[in-house]
Order: C-alpha cells, then sequence, then structure tokens
C-alpha cells in the first residue's frame, strides 16, 4: 500500500507561528509510522511515534504537542474504532484544547463521524492523500493555538481582574455576617477593613467584595503593605518618574493608577510606615497624588478594600496607626472569624483543596477516609485556611489514593500543646524565630538583628508587626 500519494503536490506553506510544532503520531503499524514521520518531517514538523494507547497517554502526559495523528484501531484484524475512541476521551480529559485528528482505513466513516462526535478536530483515511492531511494538520495547529493563546488572555484579564483567584467557599453560622456583610456593601463604594488571624481568608474575602462591586470589570489591584521599605513602597504606590532616585531608569506606574476605576487592596495594613500614612490619608479625602520625583498631581477614581491581622484599636492606642487614617479605611469593617472556629467549613474546604491539587498533580484521589476527616475537623489549625490548603496539598503528593488517609495528612501537633513549625504559616515561623534571637540576646535589638540577618530598621518594623 503506498502511503505517500500525491507527494509532488504537497504543500509548502508553513504555520503562521514560526515555532515548530510537534506533532504526535500513533499507529501499530511500523511502516505506517514511519511514513508519516518522512512525511511531516520534510514539511517542518517535530514528529514523534506511538505505537500503542498507553505509550500516547504516557508521551501526552509528559510533552505539550501542537496536534495529535492517531490510529482508531491498534489490535490486528479489529476494525470498530474502539480503542481509538478510548484513547481519544482519555486524551480530551487531560487536554481539552489538545487538537486530535483521527485515521481510519477506506469503508470506517462511519467511525470517523463518532470520533467527531466526540471531540476529535477532524480524520483522514487510509491511504491518505498528502496534500489534504498537511492541510488539515497546519489548520489544526493554528486553531489549537489560537485557542490556547485566548484561553491565556483569559486568564490573564481574571488575574488582573482578581476574579481567578481562591473561592470564598463558606457554610457555618460563623460566617454568615461576612457573607451578608459582602452582599450589602460590596456594591457600594464604601471604604472596607478586613480584619483576622493570618491565613483565614481576607484576601479571598477581598476578592469576593470586589466582584459585587460595580467595579468588577475593572482591575482588583494588591499590594503589600508591610513588604516594602518607606522609600520603595512610595514608589510602588505612587509610582515614580525617570532619574527620581538612582535606580529610576523610566517612568513607572504605581498601583493607585494600576486601580484607577477599580478597587487597590491594601493588604498589612497595619505595617504601613508612619510616614506614608500620612500620605495614604491626602489621597484618601482628595484622590489626588504626585509621583515620585514628579510635581504634577494626578486624580485616581479608587476603592480601598484593606486587612490587618493586628490589634488596629491597639496600634492607634500606641501611637503607631493614625486614627483620622483608620476612620477613613473601616468605614464598613468586616472579621473573617479563625478556622477553629468555623469548622463546619472545615470538609467542604478540604475537599475543595483536593479537587484542586488532584487535578494539578494528575492524581486519582476522591475524597478522604473516615479517620482523615476526624483529624482535619480535630486538628487546631494555628495557620487557618492557608494552613488547610498546604496539608491538603501535601497529603495529596503523599496518598496513594483513592481515599486519602490520617498517615497522608501528616498532622502532628508539638509535644508542649503548641503548634510545631511545620504547622506554623510564615508569618508565625518569623515571629518565633524574632521572639528566640531577642531572648537569646536579653533583648538587644542591634545583636538581634545582626543574628537575623536583618538591619535594625527592618527588625523594627516586624517587632511592630507582630506586636513583640
Amino acid at each position: 500500500m503506498d502511503y505517500n500519494s500525491g507527494a509532488a503536490s504537497a504543500l509548502t506553506m508553513k504555520p503562521k507561528d514560526s515555532t515548530t510544532a510537534r506533532i504526535l503520531v500513533a499507529d501499530d503499524q511500523q511502516d505506517v509510522r514511519e511514513a508519516l514521520r518522512l512525511l511531516l518531517k520534510g514539511e517542518g514538523f517535530a514528529i514523534d511515534a506511538a505505537a500503542s494507547p498507553g505509550a500516547v497517554l504516557e508521551a501526552a502526559k509528559t510533552k505539550e504537542y501542537d496536534a495529535l495523528l492517531i490510529d482508531l484501531n491498534y489490535t490486528r484484524d479489529t476494525t470498530s474504532g474502539r480503542e481509538g475512541l478510548d484513547l481519544l476521551a482519555r486524551l480530551l480529559a487531560l487536554d481539552s484544547t489538545l487538537p486530535v485528528i483521527v485515521m481510519t482505513a477506506w469503508g470506517s466513516v462511519d467511525v470517523a463521524v463518532e470520533a467527531m462526535r466526540r471531540g476529535a478536530r477532524d480524520f483522514v483515511q487510509k491511504p491518505w492523500d498528502n496534500p489534504r492531511l498537511l492541510a488539515i494538520l497546519r489548520t489544526q495547529v493554528e486553531l489549537g493555538r489560537a485557542l490556547r493563546r485566548g484561553q491565556r488572555l483569559e486568564a490573564e484579564n481574571l488575574v488582573l481582574r482578581g476574579e481567578g483567584g481562591p473561592r470564598l467557599i463558606a457554610e457555618s453560622a460563623a460566617m454568615r455576617p461576612v457573607l451578608e456583610l459582602i452582599q450589602r456593601v460590596g456594591p457600594s463604594d464604601a471604604n472596607v477593613l478586613i480584619t483576622g488571624e493570618n491565613g483565614s481568608g481576607k484576601g479571598v474575602t477581598a476578592q469576593a467584595l470586589h466582584a459585587v462591586s460595580r467595579r468588577s470589570t475593572s482591575p482588583l489591584v494588591t499590594v503589600n503593605a508591610g513588604g516594602f521599605s518607606e522609600g520603595v513602597f512610595e514608589s510602588e504606590l505612587f509610582g515614580h518618574v525617570k532619574g527620581a532616585f538612582t535606580d529610576a531608569r523610566a517612568d513607572r506606574v504605581g498601583r493607585f493608577e494600576l486601580a484607577d476605576g477599580g478597587t487597590l487592596f491594601l493588604d498589612e495594613i497595619a505595617n504601613l510606615p508612619p510616614g506614608l500614612q500620612a500620605k495614604l490619608l491626602r489621597v484618601l479625602e482628595t484622590g489626588e497624588f504626585e509621583r515620585v520625583g514628579s510635581s504634577r498631581t494626578r486624580k485616581v477614581d479608587v476603592r480601598i478594600v484593606s486587612a490587618t491581622n493586628a490589634d488596629i484599636a491597639a496600634e492607634v492606642a500606641t501611637g503607631r496607626f493614625r486614627q483620622d487614617l483608620l476612620f477613613r479605611l473601616n468605614t464598613i469593617e468586616i472579621h473573617v472569624p479563625p478556622l477553629r472556629e468555623r469548622r463546619e467549613d472545615i470538609p467542604i474546604l478540604a475537599r475543595h483543596f483536593l479537587t484542586q491539587h488532584a487535578a494539578r498533580y494528575r492524581k486519582s484521589l476522591t475524597g478522604f477516609d473516615d479517620s482523615a476527616m476526624r483529624a482535619l475537623l480535630e486538628h487546631r489549625w494555628p495557620g487557618n485556611v492557608r494552613e488547610l490548603d498546604h496539608a491538603v496539598e501535601r497529603s495529596v503528593l503523599m496518598g496513594s489514593g483513592p481515599l486519602l488517609s490520617t498517615s497522608d495528612l501528616s498532622l502532628r501537633a508539638a509535644a508542649d500543646g503548641h503548634p510545631s513549625l511545620e504547622e506554623m504559616s510564615l508569618e508565625e515561623v518569623e515571629s518565633f524565630l524574632i521572639r528566640k534571637t531577642l531572648a537569646r540576646h536579653n533583648g538587644n535589638v542591634s545583636q538581634a538583628a545582626e543574628a537575623l540577618g536583618l538591619s535594625r530598621s527592618a527588625l523594627y518594623r516586624r517587632l511592630q508587626r507582630y506586636r513583640l
């Protein structure tokens, strides 16, 4: 049988995308695979070959292909196409954007039509016509790449708008006031202060507020108020002009401008340096600011949502936080309860994280056994929802399925009743190390800062953050 008919008239047009298209060819016959390899290689494609459905699946899991050209029958003397249809379903379950073109023997058009109905992009009959085969492949490569580009752009837009992050999952009585406040004040432009422990879900609450607001089609821009030094943070918030300082090699747009028309989420607001508190207050009062190094006044329309795990009233009482700024920030205050006060949500949160991480790591896991669920419900969760997420992710990696067990979870408490380091959030570990270092140096901040590899000012900021 001649598998190279029409070679003289084969198309020579290359895909519009200059990146070499990688094709996986699958057939149980060596001469078919070799004929396709020679044809497609000569047309500029990169080719991998597989002889069985198992080899196809293994290749699709380990490499990214622009298209797959697969036979529908892999057992000698069979024409039902069942093996190929099953393989098609498993491939599309791995990646729904993957262009799969099926090959079938002459006279098996009904099987090919069924494959198209199940998601195949096109089909060719054996012996194939080279120009038609090449035209189909190039078309499907371009369509597949366009679909993937579109999905990436959509994901980037969702992240920019704050809609691509974690969902607010809550059914417990303790969370009802939170949900009610989100629905009532979310559509307004009122500034909201979200309080709660580390990892309790303040960021997700901010996303939910933005999602139900009239600004939901505009950006949700997040900035960690405790993550920068005062000079850097001013540039982050307000932007700078070229030459404003040593490393200012070009103009830069600040977070306020990026959030114009949308929402600016200021996380860990209690850690905002005193000098910046006055500047932030001015922007909240007037909507006006200047980029660092510029005298030009700019005006923005931004809703402020802020969050803190600190006792903000105590910060005001000690003079570390401006009372007039607090009044501007907490038109409405929403307190997110810790996970230990909303234990009814643990099962649904755990199952949500299990589904998420099982898909990410391609593990066939369906749930938790009874002992594992009891362990989840009884654990104290000092790191709250964030710790639960990390614990489930670790168990997904360790579990052999289909149900996760207590040993997979590896939830261990310290002998003194305090959480172990692996149970702590990053902030809790940092606070713990600072306390230990200060104790070792009898409270000497300079010596402790040197031992921790921090400047005195950086250590002082952390002492304020953790109220030490």
